[in-house]
């Protein structure tokens, strides 16, 4: 494989792994570090991307992986999960300030969630990954992933409406 048939095959998908890699690190900086990390392993390994029917799900599965070491090691002691890619500046100042209270309330008990349904909610719901992607990235079959996702969806819901009624989280 040369370089112009590995940037075509890996470049499309750069920003859905950077993004994957900011929700699961700390900062911006971090995860332009695993962004660069893991396409310097996939370039390390080229000849091998041929062999994988889905080179995105290989590659998000080795983000995922690597953010994930990231976060296990001595380093990372000083790491969160942050996630901010949405902003509407159509919006009036009031609606603009009500959704970025409800999105700061979203993502810290996203943040609170369990390490799956975190990762799954990332990928279904930001990412709008199928469920067969999603799969091979976190291995696990689809039926499990539907069920993990629910629970996190039902999760949120309560935590949010609970927070929305009482002022409470």
């Amino acid at each position: 494989m040369n370089q112009t048939e590995f940037i075509n095959k890996v470049m499309p998908f750069k920003d859905k792994v950077f993004r994957l890699a900011k929700r699961l690190l700390v900062s911006t900086d971090e995860a332009h570090d695993a962004t660069q990390e893991l396409y310097f392993k996939l370039w390390k390994n080229k000849a091998k991307i041929e062999q994988y029917d889905n080179v995105e799900a290989y590659a998000m599965q080795m983000t995922k992986n690597y953010c994930l070491d990231q976060l296990k090691s001595k380093r990372a002691s000083n790491l969160t999960l942050v996630h901010s890619n949405y902003k509407d500046e159509d919006s009036s100042l009031q609606k603009n300030i009500e959704f970025s209270d409800s999105a700061n309330i979203i993502k810290k008990m996203i943040d609170a969630l369990p390490e799956k349904q975190r990762i799954i909610v990332q990928l279904r719901d930001v990412e709008n990954y199928e469920y067969a992607e999603i799969g091979k990235i976190v291995g696990m079959e689809p039926t499990a992933i539907r069920v993990t996702l629910s629970r996190a969806r039902k999760t949120l819901r309560e935590k949010f409406l609970k927070q929305q009624n009482y002022g409470v989280s």
